[in-house]
């Protein structure tokens, strides 16, 4: 089992939209940067954990846990003209980009935001802490743990 942060605007996708979702799940499409694409055709597998991560609004946190229910697939978004993630240069021969199916697993009690993440120095070597604009990070399992307590949920 692997851990992993999963950047997502609220007001495209939130953790409450996951929820939502039937069977709270959903397929986590949209990724256009080659090295988190890399991390979810490679390595991220079912039964990895996530954190689910709200950025780029005033106060940035990790406010849920999801898990991945299905490995890497061609994201069918790149092919639909339609689609604010279409890509001209795919196709189902070369599809490009890939996806997971995550589902939504439980809010955590306090959310943690980025300034405590950062003022935290077992935290200091995250992807998220050191200016990643990657929407899809690896997290140690040390990492996961310190978050999960941070954020109120006991250790699994």
């Amino acid at each position: 089992m692997a851990f992993w942060l999963f950047k997502t605007e609220p007001g495209c996708f939130s953790f409450d939209d996951l929820k939502a979702c039937p069977n709270m799940t959903e397929h986590w499409d949209g990724v256009r940067n080659y090295q988190a694409r890399n991390f979810l055709r490679d390595q991220i597998r079912p039964g990895d954990g996530v954190l689910f991560y709200h950025g780029s609004i005033p106060e940035p946190a990790v406010v849920g846990i999801a898990e991945v229910v299905r490995e890497g697939y061609p994201d069918f978004t790149a092919l639909n003209p339609d689609s604010e993630h279409f890509d001209p240069k795919a196709s189902p021969g070369n599809p490009i980009w890939y996806m997971v199916d995550v589902r939504y697993g439980e809010p955590l009690p306090q959310p943690v935001c980025l300034e405590r993440i950062k003022a935290n120095p077992l935290l200091a070597h995250m992807p998220l802490v050191n200016r990643s604009r990657l929407s899809i990070q690896p997290v140690t399992a040390d990492e996961w743990r310190i978050i999960l307590i941070m954020g109120g949920v006991e250790t699994r």
